[in-house]
C-alpha cells in the first residue's frame, strides 16, 4: 500500500500543477467549459483516489470543491475572481496535507475549515436539505434537460483490480444513482474452485444506463480505474434521433463483441450474405458488391491502422532508475571506446566488423537513453503563472505573462536546477521591470505590463529568455552604486555590456528599500552561480524606458555531451563543443607580432587567447607550432592554446572527487578508451579568470 500511496501523491502533485495552469486561464476566459470540466475531473479524481488511498481528509476536503464546480459545469454558479483566489489557495492547502502525510509538518486544520466553509457558502441555498412537511405541494422539478441518452457501459476489471484497494461495488452505486438502470454481472472467466485465486476479481458488469448526465460524468466514476479495467461506454438510445427500431438480439451480441458475424451466421444455417442476395437478385452486378467489399475491408484495415498508431501507452518511472540506466550507458560508452581502439590496433578486419557493429549499437542505446531523460520545459513554464498572478496582484500591477516554444526539451536534471534561477528573474522582472499603471500611462505606454518567456535551441543549447517592456535598466545608476560599492574605480570604462553585467555581482542592488520581494541584492547573484554551476551562462540586453532582456545559454544534457578533444605535453582535456568556432595555428612569429599581449588577428579581428599550458602549470618544451581553439560565449570570442587538437569526442561527465570538485575551470573528467583521464573545461569560469588577470 506504501507504493500506492506514493504513485498516488506523484499523481496529485501533477495534477496540482495542472489545476493551477487552468485556473489562470480561467480566470480570463471565465466561460470555457472545457477548462471547467479540467478544474472539476482533476479535483474528482484528487478526491477518488484520495479515498481509495486512505487520504481522507484530502477526500473529504475536495469534495465541497468539487460540488461547487459541478454547480459551475450546470451553469448554476458562475467563474469569479474570488472563486479562482480560493481555489488557488485550497491547491495549496491540499499540497500541504500531502507533505503532512510523508513526515513533514502538520497542514494547518483551522485552514481547511475556513476554505470549506468558504465554498459552503458559495452553493445555492436549494442545495441545503429540507424538510417536507405532509400536504405540501412540491414544485415542479426546473432546469432538467429534455434529452434523456441511454448507454451501455462494460465494466471488465483486470484480475490485479483488488491489489490498489478498489471495491468496484462503489463504482456500480455511484453509477446507479445516474438513473434508471439495469446492471448484469458476468462470471463467465471465474475458474473451478481449486484454481481460483481470492485476491483476483473474475466477474464483469453490462450498465444498460438511461440518463441525462453526460458520456464525460460516466467516464469520470472510472477514471481511477481505467488504467486496471477495460471500459467501453456505447450510445444505444437517444431521444434527439428519429426512432428506427431497436436492434435486434442478434445485432446487439454483434455489436457488444460476445459473437461474431460469421459464427451468427454459422448458427443461422443458410442464411446467404447481404451481397450474394444482392447478386442473386440481378439488382446489383457483381463487380460492384466485390468493390465495396474491397472498399469496407481497407476502411476496416486503415481504422485499426489508426488506432494500433495511437494506442500509445506511458509508464511511471523513478527518476533514481533512469539516473543508473544513464549511468550504466556511459560506461557502455567508455567500453566501446576501448573495444574500437583495440581493435583498430589489432587491425583485425572481423574484428573491426564487431567493433563498428557496437559502435551503432551503443549509439542508439545513447540517443534514445538521453532522450528519456529529456522533458518538454513546458511544465516548469506553467508553474510561473501562479507566480506572476500572485505578486502582480500584491504589488498592485498589471501584468500580461506570456511564453513560447513549450515544447523545447531539456535533460531532467537542468530542468530541476533551473526553477529557482527563473523565479527569482521573474520576481526582478516583476519588481523592478514593470511599472505600476499609473506611471506606464504617464509616459505613453499601456497600463498593463507584459512579460514574455521564451525558450529556443540553439545547436547544443537552449536558449531562455526572459523579456519585460518596463523600465529597462539605467546604465548611470548601476555605475554609482558598483562606485559605492568598490566594484570598480570612478575612470573606469566600460561598455554597456560589461556595466548591465554589474548587477550579476554578489550583494549588488539598485533597489533602494528592502521589501519581501528584493532589495537584498542576493538575487542575480543566485541566478548566475546556479546557470554557471550546469555550464550555462546569463547575458543581459537593455534600453531604458523600454525593457530589459536577459537570456540563460543551457547546456542540452549533463551525462553525455560532445566534446574536441585537444593535449598539453601528455595531459588530454575536452573542451565543449558546442563553444568552439574553430581551430587555428599559433607560430613563435605570430606571438612576436602581438609583443605577447596573448592576442591575435583572425579575419581583422582580434580575439584574446589564454595558454593552458600557464593556466595549469604544464613544466615541458612548448612545441614548434601550437593550436588555438577558438571559442564563443555570449558575444566574446575567447581562444585556448593547446598542443594539439586530436578532434571530436564523445565525453561521459563524471563529477570530481571531493578533494577537486571546487578546482576552478575545471567542470567534470572523462574516461578515455584507452583507461587515461580527460578533464572538462569550463569555459566561462577560465575566461573570467583571464579577464580579471587581465584588469589586475
Amino acid at each position: 500500500m506504501d507504493a500506492h500511496k506514493q504513485a498516488y501523491r506523484e499523481e496529485a502533485y501533477e495534477l496540482l500543477a495542472e489545476l493551477e495552469d487552468a485556473l489562470i486561464e480561467l480566470e480570463q476566459n471565465p466561460d470555457n467549459k472545457d477548462l471547467i470540466n479540467r478544474i472539476f475531473r482533476a479535483m474528482h479524481t484528487i478526491k477518488g483516489s484520495g479515498a481509495m488511498f486512505g487520504f481522507d481528509d484530502i477526500a473529504g476536503f475536495t469534495h465541497t470543491i468539487e460540488t461547487v464546480y459541478d454547480h459551475i459545469r450546470e451553469d448554476r454558479l458562475a467563474v469569479t475572481e474570488d472563486l479562482v483566489s480560493l481555489t488557488l489557495s485550497s491547491c495549496d492547502q491540499i499540497k500541504a496535507m500531502l507533505d503532512a502525510s510523508q513526515d513533514q509538518e502538520e497542514a494547518d486544520p483551522s485552514t481547511t475549515r475556513e476554505l470549506t466553509a468558504s465554498f459552503t457558502k458559495m452553493l445555492p441555498a436549494e442545495d441545503e436539505p429540507e424538510t417536507i412537511n405532509e400536504g405540501d405541494e412540491l414544485e415542479p422539478e426546473q432546469d432538467i434537460p429534455d434529452r434523456e441518452v441511454t448507454y451501455r457501459i462494460r465494466f471488465i476489471p483486470h484480475p490485479d483490480l483488488f491489489e490498489n484497494g478498489t471495491n468496484p461495488i462503489h463504482l456500480l452505486k455511484e453509477i446507479q444513482e445516474f438513473g434508471p438502470n439495469k446492471t448484469i454481472c458476468h462470471l463467465k472467466d471465474l475458474p473451478d474452485l481449486k484454481k481460483i485465486n481470492p485476491e483476483a476479481c473474475y466477474a464483469s458488469w453490462d450498465i444498460i444506463l438511461t440518463t441525462t448526465r453526460d458520456i464525460n460524468d460516466i467516464r469520470d466514476v472510472f477514471i481511477f480505474v481505467e488504467d486496471t479495467s477495460d471500459i467501453r461506454i456505447d450510445i444505444i438510445d437517444d431521444t434527439s434521433l428519429k426512432d428506427d427500431g431497436y436492434k435486434r438480439v442478434g445485432e446487439i451480441l454483434i455489436d457488444r463483441g460476445d459473437i461474431s458475424l460469421t459464427e451468427l451466421e454459422n448458427l443461422l444455417g443458410k442464411q446467404k450474405r447481404i451481397g450474394e442476395i444482392l447478386i442473386d437478385s440481378g439488382k446489383v452486378p457483381k463487380s460492384e458488391v466485390e468493390s465495396a467489399l474491397i472498399e469496407q475491408d481497407h476502411v476496416r484495415n486503415m481504422r485499426k491502422k489508426r488506432k494500433s498508431n495511437s494506442d500509445v501507452t506511458s509508464i511511471r518511472v523513478a527518476s533514481n532508475k533512469l539516473d543508473s540506466l544513464v549511468d550504466l550507458v556511459g560506461e557502455l560508452v567508455t567500453v566501446q571506446a576501448r573495444l574500437t581502439q583495440t581493435a583498430t590496433q589489432k587491425n583485425d578486419q572481423d574484428f573491426v566488423t564487431i567493433a563498428e557493429e557496437v559502435e551503432r549499437l551503443t549509439a542508439e542505446l545513447r540517443d534514445n537513453a538521453m532522450g528519456i531523460r529529456m522533458l518538454p520545459i513546458g511544465t516548469t513554464f506553467a508553474k510561473f503563472k501562479r507566480l506572476v498572478r500572485d505578486l502582480s496582484t500584491e504589488l498592485g500591477k498589471e501584468i500580461d505573462f506570456t511564453t513560447e516554444g513549450e515544447d523545447t526539451e531539456l535533460d531532467k536534471t537542468v530542468i530541476e536546477k533551473l526553477s529557482e534561477p527563473l523565479v527569482h528573474l521573474i520576481r526582478n522582472s516583476i519588481d523592478h521591470g514593470i511599472e505600476l499603471p499609473d506611471e506606464r500611462r504617464s509616459t505613453g505606454k499601456q497600463s498593463q505590463g507584459t512579460i514574455h518567456l521564451k525558450a529556443e535551441h540553439s545547436g547544443a543549447y537552449v536558449l531562455i529568455s526572459i523579456h519585460d517592456d518596463g523600465k529597462g535598466l539605467d546604465q548611470e545608476t548601476i555605475r554609482k552604486k558598483a562606485i559605492d560599492k568598490g566594484l570598480i574605480s570612478t575612470d573606469a570604462g566600460l561598455t554597456e555590456k560589461e556595466i548591465f553585467d554589474l548587477i550579476l555581482a554578489p550583494g549588488f542592488s539598485t533597489s533602494e528599500n528592502v521589501t519581501s520581494i528584493s532589495g537584498r541584492g542576493v538575487g542575480m547573484d543566485v541566478v548566475t552561480k546556479g546557470i554557471e554551476s550546469f555550464g550555462g551562462s546569463v547575458e543581459i540586453s537593455s534600453t531604458k524606458g523600454k525593457g530589459s532582456t536577459i537570456t540563460l545559454k543551457l547546456p542540452l544534457t549533463l551525462a553525455i555531451i560532445d566534446g574536441l578533444l585537444v593535449t598539453i605535453d601528455e595531459d588530454f582535456f575536452v573542451i565543449p563543443l558546442g563553444s568552439v568556432v574553430e581551430c587555428i595555428e599559433l607560430t613563435e612569429k605570430e606571438k612576436q607580432l602581438s609583443h605577447n599581449r596573448n592576442i591575435i588577428n583572425v579575419r581583422d579581428k582580434i580575439v584574446p587567447y589564454i595558454c593552458l599550458r600557464d593556466v595549469f602549470s604544464i613544466k615541458s618544451t612548448e612545441p614548434g607550432i601550437e593550436q588555438i581553439v577558438i571559442t564563443e560565449t555570449g558575444e566574446k570570442k575567447v581562444g585556448f592554446v593547446v598542443d594539439k587538437v586530436i578532434g571530436k569526442y564523445q565525453t561521459v561527465i563524471k563529477n570530481m572527487g571531493k578533494l577537486y570538485r571546487n578546482i576552478e575551470g575545471i567542470s567534470g573528467a572523462s574516461i578515455m578508451g584507452d583507461g587515461n583521464v580527460a578533464l572538462i573545461m569550463d569555459i566561462n569560469k577560465l575566461s573570467q579568470r583571464a579577464e580579471v588577470s587581465r584588469q589586475h
